[in-house]
């Protein structure tokens, strides 16, 4: 069964509270979105360190429900 695009955003804005979401289903079918990501608490953090935090975010659902999420991670502009 597919993922659901609010289920997505809904755990990464519960592992990190700050973050401004935007989520896109890239083929319509609910198994491959693309996903940016912002908050404060990637600042200092590598672009791998700040990809592992959102997929940890995922509770393993990368690779089984969630087929394919091609993801981009960045801090607030100042």
């Amino acid at each position: 069964m597919p993922m659901d695009a609010r289920d997505i955003e809904a755990m990464i804005k519960a592992a990190i509270p700050d973050a401004e979401v935007t989520i896109r289903d890239l083929a319509g079918d609910g198994d491959h979105y693309a996903a940016t990501v912002i908050s404060e608490s990637f600042r200092g953090k590598s672009r791998v360190q700040q990809h592992q935090i959102v997929y940890q975010s995922l509770q393993g659902q990368m690779g089984g429900v969630l087929h394919a999420l091609a993801l981009q991670t960045g801090v607030p502009e100042a």
